[in-house]
């Protein structure tokens, strides 16, 4: 008997930008060089040249780099469907990973693109801001057991920010606990720790100033019914109304992103095949660690879809 095909797209989040990402899309479709233009024209600046030309320092900012990712990933979605056949693989799932959940409301038709571009340039604008009111910071924290960081992260008022992976975990909080933290899972067996270089303690109970401030702005937006089930950072459970992404887009900057759990129930439901939609391949190697049975694919620019529909 032959195994059913279950597809999810995944949308990465902060971390896997770099400078050029996107030309590439911006040059050889039409519908992805409508999607820069249309971020550009919401924002009210070039978005674009930002991802095309950098410079790093300005890309990085976190206030530019989330809806920077946010387009590269629409922008490949729009490539995706000017050219589709019907070949493409339909989703079962859609999740992105803290800022890529922005992404998958959109891929979802909860909330139309300018729409989202727009709520991801605030929530960037909002953690940053949170960020410089209360400086904090993250570190990865590979080969230690989540219980016993968990205990660590208790002792020294942080917080486990992403349950990535077996073995790989990000704590977060102000930046002389996430130090205490860090040396204190060192001498705990943690194989290694690594700072990340983020602009604020995210998903963890600094971003509250960011929580408040968002809630304010995602109350005056109309949010769909999701057209294709939305895997929830927070609970690794489906959202499938608009009052659950409402809270969800909440709870997410002040909790932590179980995407460890997120892929695990996606598995169990029958998703053997993850495509990772954008920037980089962070989460196609985060996939890889969680289990390595399943099929991965990545489209991050142009020459993948043109080898994806044999245009080459």
């Amino acid at each position: 008997m032959t195994e059913t095909k279950k597809t999810a797209w995944i949308f990465p989040g902060q971390g896997s930008q770099s400078v050029g990402m996107g030309l590439d899309l911006y040059t050889a479709f039409p519908s992805a060089k409508a999607i820069f233009e249309k971020a550009d024209e919401k924002l009210g600046f070039s978005l674009s040249r930002i991802c095309f030309e950098g410079p790093e320092e300005i890309l990085t900012q976190t206030i530019n780099t989330q809806p920077a990712l946010l387009t590269v990933s629409y922008a490949c979605l729009a490539a995706i469907k000017e050219i589709d056949n019907g070949s493409f693989d339909k989703p079962s799932y859609v999740c992105g990973h803290s800022l890529g959940e922005y992404t998958a409301l959109a891929a979802a038709e909860v909330i139309d693109f300018p729409t989202a571009v727009f709520l991801a340039r605030e929530r960037g604008r909002l953690m940053q801001e949170a960020g410089q009111m209360s400086p904090g910071a993250m570190a990865a924290v590979m080969g230690m057991d989540e219980d016993k960081l968990s205990v660590l992260c208790e002792q020294t008022s942080t917080v486990i920010a992403n349950y990535n992976t077996p073995g790989q975990l990000v704590i977060s909080g102000r930046k002389d606990n996430v130090a205490k933290a860090s040396e204190m899972a060192k001498e705990h067996g943690a194989s290694r720790v690594v700072p990340l270089q983020v602009s604020g303690a995210f998903h963890s109970p600094l971003m509250k100033p960011a929580r408040d401030r968002l809630s304010a702005i995602i109350a005056s937006i109309k949010f769909r019914e999701p057209a294709i089930p939305i895997i929830a950072n927070t609970t690794a459970q489906p959202l499938t109304s608009s009052e659950q992404i409402i809270n969800e887009l909440l709870d997410q900057l002040c909790n932590g992103v179980q995407w460890q759990r997120s892929i695990e129930y996606m598995i169990n439901n029958g998703v053997n095949h993850f495509i990772e939609i954008g920037s980089g391949k962070v989460l196609t190697g985060l996939v890889k660690r969680i289990d390595r049975q399943v099929n991965l694919q990545n489209i991050t620019g142009a020459a993948d879809i043109k080898k994806l529909f044999n245009l080459e």
